[in-house]
Order: structure tokens, then sequence, then C-alpha cells
């Protein structure tokens, strides 16, 4: 039996973690699997004047206002020409957690795998390791690669943080 068909109960008692491939234009990257509440199609974004350039502006999902976080650029120095899907994560932000969107330019998938631990000398954005089908992927660290809302828009912070934002 392979890890990506072990059930996730059983994979995480020999080790292996739950994390979600998804793809930003040539390159694989994943997120931990408990982060990711999501994938949704593209819809339109609303922007706002603001110096964060990692934000591209907002999007309305189930009458919550999410960030979208181009994160392309950053990790390879490219923006992504297409959208195919946003891909909903959670992120821990000071002592809230908040939604944030991001557009990847393939499918995701979900699989489990051993994890490596970063080490001191890997960028803040890499959380740990992973191999998958002879690649090594970057697991991401969310918090070190994305602002919070209170940074970008404080005039939204109590809007994008209130309960009613998040029910």
């Amino acid at each position: 039996m392979t890890a990506a068909l072990l059930p996730t109960g059983l994979a995480e008692q020999n080790g292996l973690r739950s994390c979600v491939l998804l793809r930003l234009g040539e390159r694989r990257f994943a997120l931990a699997a408990e982060q990711v509440s999501e994938l949704v199609a593209p819809s339109r974004i609303f922007r706002f004047p603001h110096q964060t350039a990692e934000i591209d502006g907002v999007i309305l999902r189930r009458s919550r206002i999410i960030p979208v976080c181009d994160l392309a650029e950053k990790l390879t120095g490219k923006r992504l020409q297409s959208r195919r899907f946003y891909l909903i994560a959670m992120r821990q932000q000071k002592t809230s957690r908040e939604s944030v969107a991001i557009p990847v330019s393939g499918d995701c998938e979900l699989i489990q795998a051993d994890l490596t631990p970063a080490s001191t000398s890997d960028s803040p954005h890499v959380a740990a390791w992973l191999s998958h089908g002879g690649e090594v992927i970057e697991v991401l660290n969310l918090e070190a690669l994305t602002p919070g809302v209170d940074t970008a828009w404080p005039a939204l912070a109590p809007i994008v943080n209130s309960p009613e934002a998040s029910a």
C-alpha cells in the first residue's frame, strides 16, 4: 500500500501527514491539509487602494471577506498568468485565525507523506519538506508569506475579523 492510499488515521499512525499539493506556475508546493478549508473557482476580485504588494484584493465567499494573496511571484519569481482555482486556507495571525485565498494555476492533490522539518538555514516561508513522485516539495509557512489584514488594510481589519465576517 502506498502512502497516498492510506486512510488519514492510519497514515498519521505511521508518521505520515496529510498535505495538499498546489501548483504555482511550473512548480509545486504543499500546505498542511488542516490549513486548507476549500478549493473554489476563481471569482471577481474587489480591489482597494493599499500598499501591500502581496494582496491583490479580496473575494467574497460565503458572506466572508477573504484577502487574495498571489504567492507565485514571491516563490517562483513570476506572477501567475492564469488562475485555475483559489485555495482557501487558514493562517494564524497574532491571536486569531484568518482565511486567505491563494490563486493556483493547476489541480490540487491531497496526499499523505513523511515531512522533514525545515532547518534554520531554510527560508522562513518553508515549514517543512516532503518527497512525492520523485520531487522534493516545500511545505509552506503561510504566516511568513502572507501579511495580516491589520497590516494591509487597517480600516478593514474590524470588518474582516468580526464574528459576523466569519459566520
